[in-house]
């Protein structure tokens, strides 16, 4: 079973410097220390993203910039959440740092895996929000913000904010 090293990857046990070897474990391959046993678990990364309604219905998405992956494809505001931070706040810091608006952050939307990315496999999570303030620009990765009707959205980076956006179309549909 051929293990690809990818750029996070451990060669080398962290714990006593022993070569770390191929084993699997939970039916996976896993990098793991022959030595004392250290396993390294490569878990996905966890992202936060918040959907914006204006009063007519539209959502808010930002255009990916020239230092973002996709650059000029547009996305749902979202990021990932740091280490130790709720996943909520993060949502919320997102938001504010791509959109200049600040929100009350709500219910989920969607929850998704996300492989568009082999090298740093994710968890998405995207929540609703309510803006209270702020004032809305483009920052941190973003060019350009905009507002789109659900059924006229414009070539989106990522598979799953597709996803995502379907559901909430169709969840706005039922109700």
């Amino acid at each position: 079973m051929a293990h690809e090293h990818l750029p996070d990857d451990y060669v080398f046990c962290p714990r006593c410097a022993t070569p770390l070897v191929e084993a699997v474990l939970g039916r996976l391959p896993r990098m793991r220390c022959p030595a004392c046993d250290f396993v390294h678990w490569r878990n996905p990364a966890v992202g936060a993203a918040v959907l914006i309604r204006d009063d007519e219905g539209r959502v808010l998405l930002v255009r990916r910039g020239p230092e973002a992956s996709r650059p000029g494809l547009w996305s749902v505001p979202a990021g990932f959440v740091d280490y130790g931070e709720d996943v909520r706040a993060a949502a919320a810091r997102e938001l504010e740092e791509e959109t200049g608006l600040i929100a009350e952050i709500g219910g989920v939307v969607h929850v998704a895996s996300n492989f568009h990315d082999p090298g740093k496999l994710t968890v998405g999570v995207w929540f609703q929000g309510v803006v209270v303030g702020g004032e809305l620009i483009a920052g941190d990765d973003a060019d350009e913000v905009g507002w789109f009707a659900l059924d006229g959205l414009p070539d989106l980076a990522f598979r799953s904010h597709d996803t995502a956006l379907r559901e909430y179309r169709r969840e706005r549909k039922t109700r």
